[in-house]
């Protein structure tokens, strides 16, 4: 009886330190923008193949309400991490958010200027008078704009800038009633599907504009740091994947996703426009955030008005999670 007990004890024992080892530590990432679009397909691909499990992590992605909701929500706990832009603590901290970037996702920057081949213009001190999309007036697209309407002597007052939302400029674009647009490449690829022929400018080669970035609070860095470098390893995992082969990255890409079944060979053409317009093929360092970026950025939106204040640099971001 007594060996029957310890054999059942220890049985117990057993399954309970099984239980242990393989818990996940709960974590949701909240996304500004529906989380099926491609601009977010490193971190579907990270779910999808086991690299936040693999990682100790149970990640549960849900939507917010545009940038500044996300940095909010982030900034009040309400989500562990959630998607910005590498400049979005810049804007933030000045209102008093404690966030910061922990991984900028690119080299590169989001957004590309681009407008179609027969409105006459082949570069940006051809759009004064031309009507532009853009996503929001309190958004990167609109901020990379105005950086871009500045190196050629062009301010705000010049164009015809629109916030009409991905789908506006898009339908816009097409019918023609604008002529250009600041924005990601999957809206090119929309754009172009549709028959419009559009020519572009990289944003990086006007201003040093920044890629997409995770950001953190100030408290869950000091509080839970091994669960942000976690998520921060995994999520760059599924990046290296689609910058290694984007072929293979867009099928299974696709194959996580239902909502672009059967757009395989149109899911690999956005993601190779985002490792030449965005990512960069860069492995090395990939995540890194360059200070002296950082400042170059904050001087021109403090110049510009977008920001009310300047903040110290150091604070809107951390390399701790990407060394």
């Amino acid at each position: 009886m007594k060996q029957t007990l310890r054999t059942l004890a220890a049985a117990i024992g057993i399954s309970a330190l099984a239980s242990v080892a393989t818990a996940q530590e709960k974590l949701t990432y909240l996304f500004p923008a529906p989380d099926f679009l491609p601009s977010f397909a490193p971190f579907q691909l990270a779910k999808a193949k086991g690299y936040y499990a693999d990682a100790g992590l149970e990640v549960t992605f849900q939507v917010g309400k545009g940038g500044a909701d996300v940095a909010k929500q982030v900034g009040v706990g309400n989500a562990d991490l959630g998607g910005g832009i590498g400049d979005t603590a810049i804007i933030v901290r000045a209102n008093g958010l404690p966030v910061r970037g922990v991984a900028v996702l690119g080299a590169k920057s989001l957004t590309q200027l681009y407008w179609r081949v027969d409105s006459g213009i082949t570069g940006v001190e051809d759009m004064a008078g031309k009507s532009i999309g853009v996503l929001a007036f309190q958004d990167t697209t609109y901020y990379n704009l105005l950086a871009a309407l500045a190196s050629v002597g062009l301010g705000k007052g010049d164009v015809d800038a629109q916030a009409v939302g991905p789908a506006g400029i898009i339908q816009l674009m097409i019918s023609g009633d604008i002529q250009a647009f600041s924005g990601v490449p999957e809206w090119a690829a929309a754009v172009r599907g549709a028959g419009v022929e559009l020519d572009m400018v990289a944003i990086t080669e006007i201003f040093p504009a920044m890629a997409q970035a995770i950001i953190a609070s100030d408290e869950i860095i000091a509080e839970r740091p091994e669960v942000v470098d976690a998520f921060v390893d995994a999520t760059i995992k599924g990046y290296l994947d689609v910058i290694a082969d984007p072929a293979q990255a867009a099928a299974d890409y696709v194959a996580a996703v239902p909502q672009h079944e059967g757009k395989e060979a149109q899911m690999e053409a956005i993601m190779r426009n985002y490792v030449e317009l965005v990512y960069g093929s860069e492995t090395e360092g990939f995540g890194m955030f360059d200070e002296a970026r950082l400042q170059a950025v904050q001087d021109f939106y403090v110049a510009n008005e977008i920001v009310r204040e300047a903040v110290p640099i150091a604070d809107t971001y951390t390399n701790q999670f990407v060394q």
